[in-house]
């Protein structure tokens, strides 16, 4: 059991498993805030557009005849006096949450890859060969005499 514990702590210590949790942790409130966004900033003036349609309230009953539901009860309601439903607006929500979420993750990956290649441009490697003044062929940098023409290189 100590061994198992000292292995733990060995895991959790490691670059690695933070990283990870921090992603988890900074994905959860990104996830808060997208769906915020859907919710409380696009899908109210996109419902206004479509004839002031709620989002959150659109469904389809399945059992019509063992529940009867006055026109327009919302989804709350619904599902309060037993109603088997499908929730289509909700997993339209859903999904405009991860179509937003795809869509910054996009970014960001374009941007890291952006950002990684001028790092890498940045990095010039030294040149491995040279040219010799000679017969103008393609040399080793430390040759000190042309294999192609023999000459002496100073």
């Amino acid at each position: 059991m100590k061994k198992f514990v000292e292995d733990f702590k060995d895991f959790i210590a490691r670059g690695n498993a933070l990283d990870l949790a921090v992603g988890v942790i900074i994905g959860a409130a990104f996830g808060a805030i997208v769906n915020s966004l859907v919710s409380d900033v696009i899908m109210p003036p996109l419902g206004m557009l479509l004839g002031k349609v709620d989002f959150n309230n659109l469904y389809i009953q399945l059992n019509k005849a063992a529940v009867s539901l006055p026109k327009g009860t919302t989804l709350a309601a619904a599902q309060e006096q037993g109603a088997v439903v499908i929730a289509y607006g909700s997993f339209l929500m859903t999904i405009l949450n991860f179509l937003i979420i795809a869509f910054f993750i996009f970014l960001l990956v374009k941007g890291v890859s952006k950002l990684s290649d001028v790092t890498k441009k940045e990095e010039v490697a030294e040149p491995t060969t040279k040219t010799c003044p000679f017969c103008i062929s393609e040399i080793p940098v430390e040759a000190t005499r042309c294999p192609h023409c023999t000459s002496q290189l100073t």
